[in-house]
């Protein structure tokens, strides 16, 4: 009878320790990772632009994956304006709890900002990067009956001229204007640059020659390269597109370290807890892997990223010391 009864009181001895063991680890957790995160609570997802562009397609696509794998729903809310400023403000108000995110672009998070006399938040400090989208490669584009054949032939020609080339692009401060500031910058050319309201009407007077060349996103141009009516001399990206193997780079072409990719991005407020940011990163990571949304990406000139937040946070860094550079030394007013 005493072998038994110490049996028993050892073995409740033990089952209380384990009891507290587990109690007192799980205390060390977020609420959230006890349950299915977010508990059904709506999680808003921030487009600082007009629905319908790449990023508002591809925001509201990674948003139903998101609200299926985090067992809630996600909703698209287009704050547009302000060259996306006015989202990202809104979201750098937000609360830091993960249930309102930033699907946006390098131009809010990297260009703007140097463009824009004051805003109510610093694009740095005031977001947690979560993960990189994607990245849209651009090319240098002329209508076919321009006698540019190269590079070289268009500066060249700007040389010879100087302030005689326009460059079009969808307006003052945006990433397809960037990117002749910084040939400009480069390469010593002068050209005259001419914003549109749009990438779409900029596309349409280089097609009809009233401008000399742009720097055009790749899904838009590409159709009307391959139909011949524009004539692509390079492309932005660090390696040759599939879809134009016999076009070079920028840096096949002669112009060193001219590597322009448009990213988009997801951000949290700052201050987001680590263990929501990485479970965000996770799970959009899984989206992104998904063949229709691989797919979809295709169709928008999209090339799929992923990668951590670290990753996408060096990379808001560098671009935007980069065009902090150019707009300084371009002495660069935004409208």
């Amino acid at each position: 009878m005493t072998s038994l009864a110490s049996h028993l009181s050892a073995h409740g001895v033990q089952r209380r320790h384990l009891l507290t063991t587990l109690a007192l680890a799980g205390a060390g957790l977020p609420a959230w990772a006890q349950t299915d995160w977010p508990a059904g609570k709506l999680i808003t997802w921030v487009v600082p632009y007009p629905a319908g562009g790449s990023t508002d397609v591809l925001g509201r696509n990674i948003a139903l994956k998101l609200g299926a794998a985090l067992s809630t729903n996600v909703i698209v809310d287009n704050k547009a304006g302000a060259t996306g400023t006015i989202g990202a403000a809104y979201v750098a108000k937000a609360a830091p709890d993960g249930l309102t995110l930033l699907g946006t672009s390098i131009g809010p998070q990297a260009i703007a900002p140097h463009l824009m006399a004051k805003l109510p938040y610093d694009h740095i400090t005031a977001f947690e990067p979560v993960i990189t989208v994607g990245t849209i490669p651009h090319i240098l584009v002329v209508g076919a009956n321009q006698p540019f054949k190269t590079v070289a032939d268009l500066l060249t020609a700007a040389k010879a001229q100087p302030g005689k080339l326009a460059f079009a692009s969808g307006g003052n401060g945006t990433i397809l204007h960037m990117q002749g500031e910084l040939l400009a910058q480069q390469t010593g050319a002068r050209f005259i640059h001419v914003p549109y309201k749009g990438d779409t009407p900029a596309l349409q007077d280089t097609l009809a020659e009233q401008v000399q060349f742009m720097f055009a996103p790749v899904a838009a141009a590409l159709p009307h390269v391959q139909s011949g009516k524009l004539r692509a001399l390079a492309v932005t990206s660090a390696q040759r597109l599939k879809a134009l193997p016999a076009v070079p780079t920028m840096g096949e072409a002669g112009i060193k370290d001219f590597v322009v990719e448009q990213w988009q991005a997801v951000f949290a407020p700052a201050k987001t807890p680590t263990a929501i940011v990485q479970r965000l990163n996770r799970e959009i990571a899984a989206a992104l892997k998904d063949p229709a949304l691989v797919a979809l990406a295709d169709k928008l000139g999209v090339t799929l990223v992923g990668g951590s937040p670290q990753q996408l946070g060096d990379l808001q860094k560098a671009d935007s010391a980069k065009w902090a550079k150019v707009i300084k030394d371009g002495n660069i007013k935004a409208d």
